[in-house]
């Protein structure tokens, strides 16, 4: 009797070590259309307050391809959010005026529906402590364009810009959404410099004191890479009062650079995720102190991943696995936040063979 009693405990107690290992997954759609193509939150950034959650991604059209991104280059894309009022459970489609960008732009290297305001410089003064701040960086070339950047008083309902980042002494300014909130007007941003040879690109970091009057360049976070490589799309987070840690895409792997100094200085800490096929990270300092690492991966079997690290990113966990679905590689640049309960709501782009279309996808799941 006793020795039964201790199995059935025993079995009892790893049931439940199991179940609570388990990351919880429910994917959710945020969008998706027939016909349509939708891509790349990482790119325009993700917001959140309490359990509302604001993401960014672009929408065009839809074109079967092999080699390159299944959109149809010859179509009108748009920029476009998605708000979600419970936790990512349930999700609306908003198109602010004020997001369109200027005339003879491109959004995703297509033509754009309705153009919208000149491209300006900003007169300064924004306040970064609003809670209802939100700013969202967009670039018109890879290499060698001029980007720019809209800003939200009222949790994206409307925008104020389009204004003009400077190029910060480079060959060019290829920008996305990641910044750090310092101050009232204090604001650190990392974006993707052009190589010296015009190519994409390397990781810098720039910081405003003024309210985005004027911006200054703080530092190199990468070195140049040699030939094809490049390092691009920074998802940075702040350890302490003076320590950053942010996590930076090649071409088949995520890096990692921790600076000690307020981003003066950088050293390279580690390779969180070796195998990536492609795609950026996604970084968020989680409410105990750890760190959850989410990307997604163009390499068989696709889908999009996880890590955890304990350590401010020195150590990581195995991959934990949120999706392993995926009809082909042509998916991920997740952004991800956590929510009052304290679980992950991490959105991305994506397809199946059952869905070859592009959509953007959410899992929300326990780190």
């Amino acid at each position: 009797m006793k020795s039964s009693i201790s199995i059935t405990l025993g079995l009892a107690l790893l049931s439940a070590f199991a179940i609570a290992g388990e990351p919880n997954l429910k994917n959710v759609v945020v969008f998706q259309q027939e016909g349509r193509f939708g891509g790349w939150p990482a790119n325009h950034g993700i917001w959140s307050w309490g359990d509302e959650i604001l993401v960014g991604f672009e929408v065009g059209y839809f074109r079967a391809s092999d080699r390159g991104h299944s959109i149809d280059y010859s179509r009108p894309a748009e920029h476009v959010l998605a708000r979600s009022l419970d936790g990512g459970e349930t999700w609306r489609i908003e198109k602010p005026e004020g997001l369109r960008p200027p005339p003879g732009e491109k959004v995703a290297g297509v033509p754009t529906g309705e153009a919208g305001k000149p491209l300006m410089d900003c007169q300064g003064g924004m306040d970064f402590s609003n809670p209802d701040f939100t700013l969202t960086a967009r670039m018109t070339s890879i290499n060698d364009g001029v980007s720019r950047y809209y800003y939200s008083k009222d949790r994206g309902k409307s925008w104020e810009g389009p204004c003009r980042l400077p190029d910060f002494g480079q060959p060019g300014i290829a920008a996305r959404t990641d910044y750090l909130i310092n101050g009232k007007h204090d604001l650190t941003m990392f974006l993707t410099a052009a190589k010296s040879n015009r190519k994409e690109g390397r990781v810098i970091c720039v910081r405003t004191k003024d309210g985005g009057k004027t911006w200054n360049f703080v530092s190199f976070v990468t070195p140049e890479p040699e030939g094809d490589e490049y390092a691009i799309m920074p998802a940075s987070v702040r350890l302490d009062g003076k320590s950053i840690l942010t996590c930076v895409r090649y071409r088949k792997f995520i890096d990692s650079y921790i600076s000690k100094d307020d981003g003066e200085t950088w050293e390279r800490l580690g390779q969180p995720a070796p195998e990536t096929g492609g795609n950026p990270p996604s970084l968020v300092k989680l409410r105990d102190r750890r760190l959850a690492l989410i990307y997604g991966r163009r390499v068989e079997p696709f889908g999009v991943r996880a890590r955890i690290s304990s350590d401010n990113g020195r150590n990581w966990s195995d991959e934990i696995v949120l999706r392993q679905d995926g009809g082909s590689w042509d998916l991920g640049y997740p952004r991800s936040v956590q929510r009052k309960d304290g679980k992950m709501v991490s959105v991305y782009y994506y397809n199946t063979k059952e869905h070859p279309e592009r959509f953007i996808g959410a899992t929300v799941w326990t780190p």
